[in-house]
């Protein structure tokens, strides 16, 4: 069987990309393919097949799985910007998000981001730190 229908056969079945980046990664490195030639068969870029190269090297086959998207910082307010906006709110005042947050950025400069939140809102924990 051809490497190209055994291709075609990964690509119906769902094959991961990181499946199809190793295979990739082992023709140029086993069957002596050329970088360009290897990158043009599976449809990527160099740039993309020296990525992976660094990841595999890096971290061996984990290194092509996809990391998990979202953000990878903390997102918690830490206690002197809280202490801040609590000392920016007066009992009874309406929470003002968008702002508290300007005002955070200009005194503290630290970038926050209003989240949205259905129902009442009596403190300030609903904001988040923007990564």
């Amino acid at each position: 069987m051809g490497f190209e229908l055994l291709e075609q056969r990964h690509q119906r079945r769902g094959a991961g990309a990181d499946q199809v980046r190793y295979e990739m990664l082992r023709r140029v490195s086993i069957d002596n393919m050329s970088v360009t030639v290897a990158s043009d068969e599976y449809g990527v870029s160099r740039p993309t097949y020296y990525q992976a190269r660094a990841s595999f090297d890096a971290a061996g086959i984990a290194g092509l799985i996809p990391k998990k998207p979202g953000p990878r910082g903390p997102h918690k307010i830490d206690d002197e910007v809280l202490a801040f906006l609590q000392a920016q709110l007066g009992p009874g005042e309406p929470v003002r998000a968008r702002e508290l947050a300007k005002l955070v950025r200009r005194e503290l400069d630290v970038e926050l981001h209003p989240r949205r939140r259905s129902g009442p809102v009596n403190n300030v924990t609903w904001l988040m730190l923007c990564c």
